[in-house]
């Protein structure tokens, strides 16, 4: 959530901002459901000390009734204050959580996702002497993807992935892996990007794939709730994304600034209801219910967090490009980048099969957002200040073996394997 000291002093960016989001909220009542906060706040505070000067006056004497009744009379009109104090404390609390991250810059005015900016294609798309075929249509033919039995088992939107398919998601996530712990390679990315960060590598994580609700309200991720899934008899969720669980790892604590940034790529089956998406791609794996992910966490100082923002989106690149990925990269615009979101890019990878781009990547920036309700805070030598959250996909492993499918289809559907991922499949070079 924002500052409310913030939020004072920049009343009308916060108005414009949430209204470039299209997100309602009523600033002015909030700032007006403080100053009563403040008001009753500092009330029942003199009302607290003056019963203390009386209680110490009154030690070791009996005291009078003109004493007594003064006490009295205090205590009921705290608990009268404590009373009012309450329900605007909840309200304004309700309030200041409903308030968006403001939006960067950069970012631009929009409506609707088509208002995206488009800042530039990289990649060479891929020409066919015959008619590309959608991954589905391959899959089908090749055992991959069996959606019948799995809906048999659990219903629509889920699948069991086989064989080869297999075998290739395995290869993107311990290439992926292997990319991201190395110092050697974020060194390069780094000085290709010209970013001036340390070359501290990304620490693997298998976090667990659940989150109880303070913590999935805390990072601002539990809404649309409709597109969660939840634990019935548990306080528990099933997390919706690996970001979700790693960057509620430090809540509550205060790191030293020498161990940032954090870095983290974890490896997480998540889970969404694809609420609102009836009858939308229903064929192949683009919108399942349960789905896997390389997701990049950073925790950051302020100072570098825009840094650590442009250093995923760098990865993403870098990934995308080794692979062999057409592709191109959006700055999303103020309705699309999220209410926690500071800034957001998207990488949306030609798929040829279906003649369009597709989204496979976002970077997120939330500057201070999270980890205020987190509490999770950098000590400095200046004092302690709160720390800056960054995630960003690294590979979605089911998006991206359907670009490697359309992109790499032969005319006998087959499918050749990218050359960085042949060792890791036992140096097979066509599936």
């Amino acid at each position: 959530m924002l500052d409310i000291k913030y939020i004072r002093d920049n009343r009308d960016k916060v108005k414009d901002d949430a209204a470039n989001k299209n997100i309602e909220v009523d600033i002015d009542k909030l700032l007006e459901l403080d100053d009563k906060r403040k008001t009753l706040t500092t009330q029942a505070e003199e009302l607290r000390a003056q019963r203390n000067e009386l209680s110490s006056s009154m030690k070791g004497a009996k005291p009078s009734a003109d004493d007594i009744a003064k006490s009295k009379e205090m205590k009921e009109r705290l608990v009268e204050i404590e009373s009012q104090l309450l329900p605007v404390e909840d309200e304004f609390t309700s309030l200041l959580k409903s308030v968006p991250n403001v939006s960067s810059d950069d970012t631009p005015v929009g409506a609707t996702e088509e208002e995206n900016k488009v800042v530039y294609e990289k990649g060479v798309k891929p020409s066919f002497d015959f008619e590309p075929r959608n991954h589905w249509e391959i899959a089908q033919e090749r055992g991959w993807i069996d959606k019948e039995r799995a809906a048999k088992v659990t219903g629509s939107r889920f699948a069991y992935l086989k064989g080869d398919l297999v075998r290739l998601q395995l290869a993107i996530v311990q290439f992926t892996m292997d990319t991201l712990s190395d110092e050697k390679i974020i060194a390069e990315i780094i000085e290709d990007a010209e970013l001036k960060i340390s070359n501290k590598a990304f620490t693997p994580i298998l976090p667990p794939l659940m989150i109880r609700t303070e913590m999935f309200d805390a990072m601002d991720r539990l809404e649309p709730s409709e597109d969660r899934y939840k634990i019935e008899g548990d306080d528990l969720w099933l997390q919706g994304s690996a970001e979700h669980v790693m960057g509620s790892m430090h809540a509550d604590e205060t790191i030293d600034e020498s161990e940032l940034p954090l870095r983290y790529i974890g490896y997480a089956t998540s889970f969404r209801r694809e609420a609102g998406t009836y009858g939308k791609d229903m064929e192949g794996i683009i919108r399942m219910h349960q789905f896997d992910k390389l997701e990049m966490e950073i925790i950051s100082t302020a100072e570098n967090g825009m840094q650590e923002h442009l250093l995923t989106i760098a990865v993403q690149e870098y990934l995308l490009g080794e692979i062999g990925l057409p592709y191109r990269k959006l700055l999303k615009c103020t309705a699309d980048i999220g209410k926690p979101n500071f800034r957001g890019v998207d990488m949306d990878t030609w798929f040829p099969g279906q003649d369009q781009y597709r989204e496979t990547h976002t970077a997120d920036f939330m500057t201070d957002y999270q980890t205020r309700r987190l509490n999770t805070k950098v000590r400095t030598s200046s004092g302690k200040q709160f720390a800056h959250t960054i995630d960003a996909t690294a590979i979605a492993p089911g998006r991206l073996m359907i670009g490697i499918i359309e992109n790499n289809q032969t005319e006998d559907m087959r499918v050749n394997v990218p050359k960085v991922l042949q060792k890791y499949m036992g140096g097979v070079e066509k599936i």
